[in-house]
């Protein structure tokens, strides 16, 4: 009776899964808190880098990753598919190796090494590999070892990348669930059940923890919910891009899917190229955390966590928008106007900041 209802009314399929990894998040919150009171799990204030003046739980990520890893194992079963082992899998090590960063930290070749094993299983096991770029960056069809590589790279990039944007209450969060509510909607219009279970199932988790991490914060998703949502993330971006490859026996359900992943995935991905090149620039280390992330300049400017968050998800929504709407323009159009908005975004921050310090 299952199948039949989710063959004849997926939409059906989708609120349950929403609801269900929702309402798991709401439930187990509060005993996370709980816990991390009781046994003193708390991220340890960094004046530097942070604002928050009181010990707030950083394992909000595990009520993320428990409720995200049942829907999808309930659901999965029922659709028989078998990808979504690996991606489990694959959530499961980032998750052990986030959970350990959050209360012990751990040190950076650790991190990578684990990130590139995860990214090793999706690529090589789940198939969550890119074939073509098709003409971005002048390159197509792509040899299997190099699509293999640059899927790697992407992987750790994105794990990475919503990581760097966790630094304000609600931000990774916020758009984390924009990015798969997103991903959600497309996939349930191109009748691709599994991957908007997914990213439905992710979408309810955020929403959930979203109720307790928006600003003022009672727990941080913390290393753990930051790495889980870049993975799946990643993992919902390669796919929608190959499953929208033009052929000769496949014609996508929406073109220009390269620049489409890139505008739903824009936030982390402008603000964590600016910081690397800027850092770089400076003869510093990338991964050497500072206070020049988007959300530390738009805070300079008086915006509380709450209205930054909406800001970002304004901007992110705008360029997503107009992506969609223009995407018969092609790959290469679209992603240099893409890389417009955001240098005029970056462009009027900085000038309102210096506006203000001359004030």
């Amino acid at each position: 009776m299952l199948k039949d209802i989710l063959n004849t009314s997926p939409n059906y399929f989708y609120i349950a899964i929403f609801v269900l990894a929702f309402s798991a998040v709401i439930v187990s919150i509060p005993s996370v808190i709980y816990t991390s009171l009781k046994y003193g799990l708390f991220d340890k204030n960094d004046l530097y880098r942070k604002n928050h003046k009181r010990n707030i739980s950083r394992l909000g990520g595990l009520a993320i990753i428990g409720s995200f890893t049942v829907c999808i194992l309930l659901f999965s079963a029922i659709i028989n598919f078998k990808e979504a082992n690996f991606l489990i899998a694959s959530c499961i090590i980032l998750a052990a190796l986030g959970l350990k960063d959050d209360v012990y930290g751990t040190n950076t070749s650790t991190k990578f090494i684990l990130q590139i094993v995860v990214a090793f299983i999706l690529v090589f096991f789940g198939a969550f590999r890119l074939t073509s770029l098709y003409g971005v960056l002048g390159i197509g069809d792509m040899a299997p070892i190099w699509g293999s590589f640059f899927s790697i790279v992407l992987i750790i990039f994105l794990n990475n990348a919503f990581n760097l944007i966790d630094g304000i209450d609600g931000l990774a969060g916020g758009i984390g669930i924009l990015t798969s509510l997103v991903f959600g909607i497309l996939f349930s219009l191109m009748g691709q059940v599994p991957y908007a279970c997914i990213a439905f199932g992710l979408a309810g988790a955020i929403a959930g923890f979203l109720k307790y991490n928006w600003f003022p914060a009672k727990i941080f998703m913390g290393d753990t919910g930051a790495l889980i949502i870049g993975l799946i993330s990643a993992a919902l971006a390669i796919k929608f891009i190959e499953l929208n490859k033009f052929t000769q026996v496949n014609r996508p359900d929406f073109y220009s899917a390269p620049a489409i992943a890139v505008a739903i995935l824009i936030v982390p991905i402008f603000d964590s190229l600016r910081v690397f090149t800027i850092r770089i620039l400076k003869g510093r280390s990338p991964f050497k955390g500072d206070r020049n992330h988007i959300h530390h300049r738009l805070e300079r400017l008086g915006l509380k966590p709450n209205w930054i968050v909406l800001a970002s998800l304004a901007l992110n929504t705008v360029i997503l928008v107009a992506t969609i709407a223009l995407q018969r323009l092609g790959n290469f159009v679209l992603i240099f106007l893409i890389i417009g908005i955001c240098v005029v975004f970056n462009a009027a921050l900085s000038l309102s900041l210096l506006r203000k310090r001359k004030a």
